[in-house]
């Protein structure tokens, strides 16, 4: 699982650019709270998944508000 996504942490989705180099995963977190991160995957890195932003820290309260704050926060996805 790529860093910054605790083993706890249940992924919900990974929602991969058309280029599939970016992806936003959004999880939920045993307290039932919700987040999500930003990911990049580089030739350079064997093609293993790198955060790319501090954005797991936030906590929402539904799936639908932390896919509205990711869609804010990462460019690519609107």
């Amino acid at each position: 699982m790529p860093r910054r996504i605790d083993p706890s942490w249940l992924v919900l989705a990974s929602i991969e650019n058309g280029e599939a180099n970016r992806c936003v995963d959004l999880f939920r977190r045993p307290d039932g709270s919700f987040g999500f991160e930003e990911f990049r995957r580089d030739p350079e890195d064997a093609g293993a998944w790198t955060p790319v932003a501090y954005f797991s820290g936030a906590a929402y309260a539904t799936q639908d508000l932390a896919l509205t704050a990711a869609r804010g926060a990462v460019g690519w996805l609107e």
